[in-house]
């Protein structure tokens, strides 16, 4: 598999041994690794990455318990949260110096800003501050905001020498309908995206001014990591299947994401993004497993220029 270079297993909570033995191939590029609760598994994975000689990423934050959420404020109109914010991820990249993990990625925009105009109702949020509605949160806000974080997350990348990645939580039109974020990652040509074709997918059945395959064209040049799963939802919008290994099977007509057809534009517009395994890998035989690589590859290869 010649794309098996970029491919990238997840690893949530802990270092999960049977995991990493079942689903990580040799060559394969590495491992993401968030919200681990013993330091012992962090340094486990550590240790076997330097064994094995494969990259970690770290999904914003790494170690559990460091906040009441996860993901770090920092577009928050209240000034102390946004304080709060940029000081717990500056704790946390003290935390993985001496790791030096080769990207580190933050859900971007947080809060998420919400179009009032959308059922939200199967958007997963943990807590009432995770997000708030355009109607109150205006554009020159959010590009004031994001303007000194970007600086921020640029500068800092470079210091400590990783790659800063924004995954896509909701979005709304201040992102996929205004060149904003595009002459912004230009500018700071060190920060990278991360797109997920679950969020992308489930946004697309939901808000009908979306169209994921516009956004995946759009910003697809500018992504360092796919989270790669799939999501079959239902003709009344409800989500039956989730974080599902993505298979040659999966019939888009059926309600499953249309995966090949995200596939093909990325790799039309990047040849280098690596592709992260975002699945649950234990709702598929290990012949399946294989599989979902394989068509994977295959998918990648036929979309390249």
């Amino acid at each position: 598999m010649s794309k098996i270079s970029r491919f990238m297993i997840g690893q949530y909570g802990s270092f999960d041994e049977d995991k990493y033995v079942r689903d990580f191939q040799p060559g394969f590029y590495g491992i993401e690794a968030c919200l681990f609760n013993q330091e012992g598994d962090i340094d486990r994975l550590f240790e076997e990455s330097r064994k094995g000689s494969f990259q970690v990423g770290v999904h914003f934050p790494l170690r559990a318990g460091m906040s009441k959420l996860r993901d770090a404020l920092v577009l928050s109109s209240d000034e102390d949260t946004r304080l709060q914010a940029y000081d717990l991820i500056q704790r946390e990249l003290d935390f993985l110096s001496p790791l030096a993990p080769s990207y580190v990625l933050f859900h971007y925009p947080k809060p998420v800003i919400l179009d009032d105009r959308v059922d939200w109702s199967q958007w997963r949020f943990n807590d009432r501050s995770e997000y708030e509605y355009e109607s109150l949160y205006p554009i020159h806000e959010f590009q004031e905001k994001s303007d000194v974080f970007l600086e921020w997350l640029s500068n800092t990348g470079k210091e400590y020498g990783f790659t800063p990645v924004l995954e896509f939580d909701a979005l709304n039109a201040y992102v996929y309908a205004n060149d904003y974020l595009t002459r912004s990652l230009e500018k700071h040509d060190n920060i990278r995206l991360c797109l997920d074709t679950a969020r992308l997918y489930i946004q697309d059945r939901i808000d009908p001014r979306l169209d994921s395959r516009s956004v995946i064209a759009q910003y697809a040049k500018f992504a360092a990591t796919v989270h790669l799963s799939n999501v079959r939802i239902t003709d009344d919008n409800r989500i039956v299947q989730s974080r599902y290994p993505v298979l040659p099977t999966h019939n888009p007509n059926d309600g499953w994401a249309p995966i090949e057809e995200y596939l093909r534009i990325i790799a039309r517009e990047n040849n280098a993004v690596k592709i992260m395994f975002e699945h649950r890998s234990d709702l598929v035989s290990d012949e399946e497993l294989l599989e979902c690589y394989r068509w994977v590859d295959r998918v990648l290869k036929k979309g390249r220029p």
